[in-house]
């Protein structure tokens, strides 16, 4: 009856059944104790009121019964959380970067992708980051949802159980692309993901160093390379242009050489394009190393 896509969803499940199932029985006997008495003590049939008795037994009644109704639904919803807080020991760990507005997953072997591929049967550890923004992982058919707070070091875990595809959300509004940070969780066979972990990271030969490093820090959720308007200003055909920044409340012409970019990429709120919003994009500094950043520079210098 509980079986689902991972361990979490019996102990989830069964907690929303117990709440729903008291909720519908009180729903059920308020609304019929409403018409019943309505009827019975209809002021048409007793136009007088009549006083009533102290009634001791009523009153522990109608004390005690919600009170256990109230611990019995803490005890199933105790039950269904306890396990989603304890890792097992050798649970394969994955770092998740979520920001503004994608995610990336990154394995012990340097593999990263976009997508979560986990293996079946197997218990997974996800440690959290973000860089920018409050997000929130969100894997409904595993039943686990779990905060992720910028300087917080945050975990989660689960255990998927059916093979397949599912979908995976930020349940945390982030900001304007908010709805646009979807994935998906694959997850394979014990032979499939072995095969897949121990495959050499893709990558198409005529993809320069510097695209392939903007790709993995997301950079495209906010900046198209075809012209296109998004949250940021689109990288195509910016460099040796004039662009119009706003610096300290004023508007200010500057030439897109490679001192702008590289200021743009590490200090991206001290010149912001006008027509833009201030401090949406995250500051690069310290998650690349100098090498990384001017292959970036290289990219975008080459976006004629």
């Amino acid at each position: 009856m509980f079986s689902g896509a991972s361990s979490f969803v019996e102990g989830v499940d069964m907690a929303f059944f117990v709440i729903i199932g008291i909720s519908l029985v009180f729903l059920i006997g308020i609304t019929f104790g409403m018409v019943y008495f309505s009827i019975k003590y209809n002021k048409k049939k007793h136009p007088k009121a009549k006083p009533t008795k102290e009634n001791a037994k009523l009153e522990i009644i109608w004390t005690v019964i919600p009170t256990l109704l109230v611990l019995g639904m803490f005890y199933f919803g105790w039950v269904g959380y306890r396990p989603m807080k304890i890792i097992p020991k050798g649970a394969i760990p994955i770092k998740v970067t979520g920001k503004m507005w994608s995610w990336s997953f990154e394995y012990e072997n340097g593999k990263w992708d976009s997508i979560l591929y986990v293996p079946i049967n197997k218990p997974v550890k996800l440690d959290l980051y973000s860089p920018d923004v409050n997000h929130s992982l969100y894997i409904p058919a595993f039943r686990i949802k779990q905060d992720i707070i910028p300087g917080i070091a945050n975990q989660m875990w689960f255990q998927a159980e059916k093979l397949g595809d599912y979908n995976l959300f930020c349940a945390e509004y982030c900001g304007l692309q908010h709805s646009y940070m979807i994935s998906k969780v694959k997850v394979l066979s014990e032979e499939d993901y072995t095969k897949w972990y121990n495959t050499k990271q893709v990558v198409d030969e005529n993809m320069m160093p510097g695209e392939l490093l903007i790709k993995k820090l997301g950079c495209f959720a906010c900046h198209s390379t075809d012209g296109t308007k998004l949250v940021g200003p689109s990288f195509k055909g910016t460099f040796n242009t004039m662009r119009k920044v706003i610096v300290d409340g004023k508007i200010k012409e500057v030439k897109v050489d490679e001192t702008y970019l590289i200021n743009s990429i590490t200090n991206p709120n001290t010149q912001v394009v006008e027509g833009y919003p201030k401090g949406l994009m995250t500051n690069y500094k310290d998650q690349i190393s100098e090498e990384e950043l001017q292959q970036i520079v290289d990219y975008l210098k080459s976006l004629k």
